[in-house]
């Protein structure tokens, strides 16, 4: 029987007193509560252990057939109405109206939330799964079911939040109840249970979760996700005394911390397979001395967010910064990149621990925290300030340029800007910050624009969200146009008395140089000797590379020629906080985005949304909106032509990645010869390789749409998963392939969320490999009417 309307029984006004009645006989914890509450010698009970007693007093009263379907059904009568309607003559004022929004956004579960958690999503949450009707609660009570079949029909009701399956005859509950992911109240009272299937763990919305009545000895400690349970009833069980006392003496809360902790680490999950994006043809058509290029993009969730408040659902022990911070170095060694691009980094962390040990694999590192940090007086505060840290590979690319993008010193700049409240009201209280790095290889001289952006998250601000992201893509258009003009810094090639070549360290003159950087308090460059990494390294050249012999160094190859900012390679990487769908991802995917789009949400934006400011004479001469020449694509895209198969390739310790070939920069196929400065490591999979997906029903879905990103999730909490991190590549002068796949599919529908043992962050590590297209020849007819060629 199909109800709504009524209470739930956990959000009931309880009676002082028990309800009269006897209770069913054979309760097996009944007479110790009688006892209890008759003998003057007992300890007074705690609250909470009260309250329990009383709901399952209430409970053992609803024996009946649908007692609480038919009790909600008299509480629904429509009760007539007065002929003179009595109202309040002293109304309470009305509060002002909230900000339009695109869709309800999940309530702040702390108030002021600088952070998504397990219950607060990064994006405005999607509507839950509805049926043609309009009943969320389900009451199959007290109607002598004995066995619950796991191919039942209710189990995809995937929209109730109540459930009540009690005085039944039930020995098991199925596993597949856990599919009913939106269940907030189940109650399995008075039944025959012996056991619970650890699936129910998966029910995180859960709140109320009564098994009073029942012949359960223990509790799973898979259970220990429920995060959010407020009670679990267990009176009138033969529990194992240790679980008993420690619920009823500090409560619920308590014991799902202890299951949580003491829970048993799962297995691993299998290793993530490379996708490649580059069909046999192509890659045989390409010249030996084709160059690449390695991206890591990586969230790796800073230390103050991660919380037990934040993070419910993970163990205490699994969120400690000891722990996670030796799986993300382990993990981003493993992969040997050219580059790191990380985000919440904060200063501890950079400065103790990432800065050594990267330096020690090879790498140098360009380092900001956010804004606020340059004014915090409390040195302690400021060191948990989290920013952006780019790492590169030191033998292999020079830093030119580093650049600091602070949106609100910049959208401060700005004539168009400065007529509108909406900036002042809401782009200037962020402080987030975006890092540009122009690059140059040390062997052939190519050139790399690299941006790493942490976009903020709270799905109230998609406006603010648009205007960082156009105001990081115009300082990095700005930023290409300067390198464009510089001449190569590596030809010719100095030579030194023994033959070899001098490393030309330093970065560029500071004409060439942002304001922004020379101003910074913090260090922001750490640099290591190419002489003195060590052999072991990841970053390491291979035995026999260029570098690895001084006397039979090859001649260094002219470098490229640039005439157009638009040649530069160019590479966004970062947490953009936006799914494929949002005004970010069209805006980035496609270089424009119409003023009037509803991620503004009516907010004004100068010449972005045509208000004050805008116009042919305004910054930009455009008052059409959003428009790049960048030419920017997704890596991680699906590509019109397939995908041709995959490859797996397990997380390898260093001396094993050296013995080994494996498709990342650094490496290269057997029997190949690289040519300087050319990694020549282009996958080589068999094309009959099987590439598996995941299946959409075993993951919770951000949209109801198809993505257009072949990764289902880069974001996996309990309270939501789906794409929020890109490798943004410019399409003329890059191209991608392979890509690093999904996290294992069954690995992940028996996983609540991120993080837990396995993975240390709330995303997941992404990572793309790119073969660098010699710049095309240019004539001035080819140029468009700003000097930049058209992009493909």
């Amino acid at each position: 029987m199909y109800f709504t309307g009524g209470q739930k029984l956990g959000t009931e006004s309880w009676p002082r007193q028990p309800v009269g009645g006897p209770p069913p006989p054979t309760s097996p914890g009944y007479g110790i509560y009688r006892i209890n509450q008759g003998s003057p010698a007992s300890a007074p009970l705690a609250q909470h252990w009260q309250q329990q007693l009383l709901k399952c007093e209430i409970i053992r009263q609803s024996r009946s057939p649908h007692h609480r379907a038919r009790a909600s059904a008299m509480a629904s009568r429509t009760v007539a109405k007065s002929a003179i309607p009595i109202t309040n003559p002293n109304p309470n004022p009305k509060p002002p109206p909230e900000e339009p929004l695109l869709s309800d956004s999940p309530p702040l579960a702390n108030g002021n939330a600088s952070h998504p958690s397990s219950t607060v999503a990064p994006i405005a949450e999607p509507p839950r799964p509805r049926s043609e009707a309009t009943w969320t609660s389900l009451d199959m009570g007290g109607v002598g079911i004995k066995n619950l079949p796991s191919n039942s029909g209710l189990f995809s009701f995937n929209f109730l939040t109540n459930l009540y399956l009690n005085h039944n005859g039930l020995i098991a509950i199925p596993p597949e109840i856990a599919q009913l992911r939106n269940l907030e109240l189940l109650d399995l009272s008075g039944n025959a249970l012996t056991t619970l299937p650890p699936e129910l763990g998966m029910l995180v919305s859960m709140k109320e979760f009564y098994l009073f009545d029942n012949q359960i000895m223990t509790i799973p400690p898979e259970f220990g996700t429920l995060h959010q349970l407020q009670t679990l009833g267990v009176e009138g069980n033969p529990l194992d005394t240790n679980l008993k006392n420690l619920i009823t003496k500090d409560g619920t809360p308590a014991l799902i911390a202890f299951l949580r902790d003491s829970c048993p680490v799962s297995a691993p999950p299998q290793n993530r397979a490379w996708i490649p994006l580059i069909t046999p043809v192509e890659q045989e058509a390409l010249p030996p001395s084709t160059e690449t290029i390695s991206v890591v993009c990586y969230n790796i969730l800073c230390q103050r967010a991660a919380t037990v408040r934040l993070y419910g659902y993970t163990p205490s022990w699994a969120l400690a910064w000891d722990y996670r911070r030796e799986l993300i170095l382990s993990e981003i060694l493993a992969h040997g990149a050219d580059f790191i691009c990380l985000q919440e980094v904060d200063v501890t962390s950079y400065e103790d621990f990432f800065l050594k040990h990267l330096s020690e694999a090879g790498y140098e590192s360009v380092y900001w925290p956010k804004s606020r940090a340059k004014t915090m007086s409390n040195e302690n505060e400021r060191r948990f300030v989290d920013g952006l840290a780019t790492f590169f590979r030191a033998d292999k690319y020079q830093l030119i340029e580093k650049h600091l993008i602070e949106f609100s010193a910049v959208a401060m700049q700005r004539e168009d800007f400065k007529k509108t409240e909406d900036m002042f009201n809401r782009v200037l209280g962020k402080d987030h910050i975006a890092t540009a790095c122009a690059f140059e290889n040390r062997d052939t001289g190519s050139r790399v624009l690299v941006a790493n952006v942490h976009i903020l998250w709270d799905p109230k601000f998609c406006d603010v969200k648009l205007v960082h992201v156009a105001l990081m893509v115009e300082e990095v258009e700005k930023m290409a146009e300067r390198f464009v003009k510089l001449p190569p810094r590596l030809w010719p090639e100095p030579e030194t008395a023994n033959g070899n070549v001098d490393s030309v360290d330093g970065i560029a003159d500071s004409s060439f140089s942002s304001s922004s950087e020379l101003s910074s308090p913090f260090p922001t460059t750490s640099s290591l000797p190419s002489s003195s990494l060590p052999p072991s390294s990841s970053s390491s050249s291979p035995p026999d590379s260029p570098s690895s012999k001084p006397s039979t160094r090859r001649q260094r190859p002219k470098p490229p020629t640039y005439t157009s900012a638009s040649q530069i390679p160019l590479i966004f990487c970062g947490d953009f906080n936006s799914i494929p769908g949002s005004g970010v991802y069209e805006f980035l995917s496609t270089g424009t985005l119409r003023k009037d789009h509803p991620d503004f949400m009516g907010h004004v934006y100068g010449k972005y949304t045509g208000g004050a400011g805008s116009g042919p004479g305004s910054a930009g001469g455009n008052a059409d909106g959003l428009k790049s020449w960048l030419g920017l694509k997704s890596a991680y895209a699906a590509p019109a032509h397939g995908v041709h198969g995959a490859h797996s390739r397990a997380p390898q310790s260093l001396h094993q990645q050296q013995q080994q070939p494996l498709p990342v920069s650094g490496t290269r196929t057997p029997g190949s010869t690289p040519a300087p400065g050319a990694s020549n490591n282009l996958l080589s999979i068999p094309a009959s390789t099987s590439l598996t997906h995941t299946s959409s029903s075993l993951l919770r879905s951000s949209t109801s749409s198809p993505s257009p990103e072949l990764l289902p999730t880069t974001n996996y909490v309990s309270s939501f998963s789906g794409v929020l991190d890109y490798i943004w590549y410019s399409g003329s002068s890059l191209g991608v392939n392979a890509v690093l796949g999904q996290v294992d599919p069954v690995y992940m529908s028996k996983c609540v969320g991120f993080p837990n043992v396995h993975f240390p962050s709330d995303h997941i590590c992404i990572m793309a490999e790119f073969r660098v297209k010699p710049p095309r020849e240019t004539t001035s007819s080819s140029k468009d009417e700003h000097g930049h060629l058209p992009f493909s």
